[in-house]
């Protein structure tokens, strides 16, 4: 973070000072809510959470070295504090200020992205290509909340010149209130999907959500909207920024054509006006592609030379950890680990991609787990899935805990399966079944939500021990 006096703080904050301190000491460490993550010279924000309280944990963050610690109750710590109202308040003032005082002091360009699906993979790859022009923060993992996100703005220093934000939701009003902090000069729409749609209360809910990153952008601002979905491409009627599109779609301001996948990877043409040029990504899965093609629209708002992002996005090994990452076994087999989050929709592609790079001879094994946070839409569209397993000609499915039953069920209903799919309990059970009879040949995806914790079976069956 920035240099800035505990006064100055607690003047942001709407705070008080509190615990015999010097108003004019300085801090400039990182912010944490997390005690584990403290270092020295960090400030601790206590929040209240909803398993636990981090007030219970200010005495280990200033073990680990805090210099100040805010809280919305004094607490007996021998440093000092500011105590404050409402600590998620408090952290994104703090973080809207230090936003603003780096953008009003040099020349930091804010990036946000939001979507149902693929907002890690895209800040990624953006990161990739922002990097390598100069200073760049971004969030580790998924960072996307009311918390992580100011947390990953608080990572800026007097140097930064690119911020890329991830803005994630599970209500109304929750991006309309990052977007505020952020005030971002490039709003990124990636997909308006089914992803939390239960939390939403349905997809037209879900669209106006996602569409407070572009309606309070400024007119110098720039909203990147995806031309190949309606909801997305049509809130270019609610802003006042200007709009650039990417896409499939022929009429986007950069498109991809001639898209293929395989096992090693995705490739396509970009194509900007008369310019035509080949992208390699490392990336399993042609959705993916998008994600590129709206990283590249941000490059190139920002004048960075095409074939530079070109070429920092064919360096990236893979989308994230747990997110299509492909793991070779001793077993012989090919894991895709796609088990860190799931949607309808992601999980529908991650399936079309099993199917797309299965060779003649090898075997196509899907291991599915619960499709969470999608209330009353649950049991239709864990069925859509197990159709489309089916009809996708995947040769083996195992369906992972009672909640993602009608995966199987739908499964078996199909007239031209008898037999492949299989319902267990638990991944433990999955994972005996599985390390007896996966080999060469065999090419199996493993896909849910993080709750069901498949991401461990894909690690045990890819042969990763940590």
């Amino acid at each position: 973070m920035i240099a800035l006096t505990l006064g100055e703080i607690a003047g942001l904050v709407a705070g008080s000072l509190v615990g015999s301190p010097t108003p004019d000491v300085v801090v400039d460490g990182t912010v944490q809510t997390d005690s584990r993550l403290v270092t020295a010279g960090s400030i601790f924000f206590a929040l209240p959470g909803e398993e636990t309280d981090g007030h219970l944990f200010a005495g280990d963050a200033v073990a680990n070295g805090a210099a100040l610690v805010v809280a919305e109750r004094q607490l007996d710590l021998p440093v000092p504090q500011v105590l404050v109202h409402d600590g998620v308040v408090a952290l994104g003032a703090l973080a809207a200020a230090v936003v603003e005082r780096v953008r009003s002091g040099g020349n930091l360009r804010v990036v946000a992205i939001t979507g149902s699906n693929g907002k890690t993979t895209t800040k990624n790859l953006l990161n990739a290509i922002l990097s390598a022009e100069g200073p760049t923060v971004a969030p580790k993992g998924s960072f996307n909340n009311h918390v992580g996100a100011p947390i990953s703005m608080l990572g800026i220093t007097a140097d930064t010149r690119y911020l890329v934000v991830e803005m994630g939701a599970a209500g109304a009003g929750e991006i309309a209130r990052l977007v505020a902090i952020a005030k971002p000069d490039i709003g990124v729409v990636l997909k308006v999907g089914l992803a939390h749609v239960g939390e939403f209360g349905g997809i037209d809910a879900v669209q106006r959500a996602k569409s407070e990153m572009v309606t309070d952008l400024s007119g110098s601002a720039v909203a990147i909207l995806n031309a190949d979905d309606e909801r997305v491409a049509a809130m270019a009627r609610l802003t006042n920024a200007r709009v650039r599109y990417f896409g499939l779609d022929a009429s986007a301001d950069l498109h991809a054509e001639e898209v293929q996948a395989t096992a090693t990877g995705t490739a396509f043409t970009l194509v900007r006006g008369g310019d035509r040029m080949p992208v390699h990504l490392r990336i399993l899965g042609e959705h993916h592609v998008l994600n590129a093609l709206a990283a590249l629209s941000v490059a190139d708002e920002l004048g960075v030379d095409l074939a530079r992002a070109i070429a920092a996005i064919e360096a990236v090994p893979r989308a994230e950890r747990w997110r299509m990452e492909v793991l070779t076994p001793a077993s012989g087999a090919v894991v895709i680990n796609d088990a860190y989050n799931a949607s309808p929709d992601s999980t529908a592609a991650a399936l079309k991609t099993l199917a797309q790079i299965v060779l003649p001879g090898q075997r196509s094994v899907a291991i599915l787990g619960e499709m969470a946070e999608l209330g009353e839409y649950a049991d239709e569209e864990h069925d859509r899935i197990g159709r489309l397993a089916v009809r996708l000609n995947v040769q083996r499915l195992v369906v992972v805990g009672h909640r993602a039953r009608h995966i199987h069920n739908a499964a078996g209903l199909e007239g031209s399966w008898d037999g492949e799919s299989v319902l267990v309990d638990t991944a433990e059970e999955a994972y005996a079944l599985l390390s007896a009879e996966l080999g060469e040949g065999d090419v199996v995806l493993v896909k849910s939500s993080k709750s069901a914790g498949l991401r461990f079976l894909g690690d045990r069956l890819g042969g990763v021990s940590e």
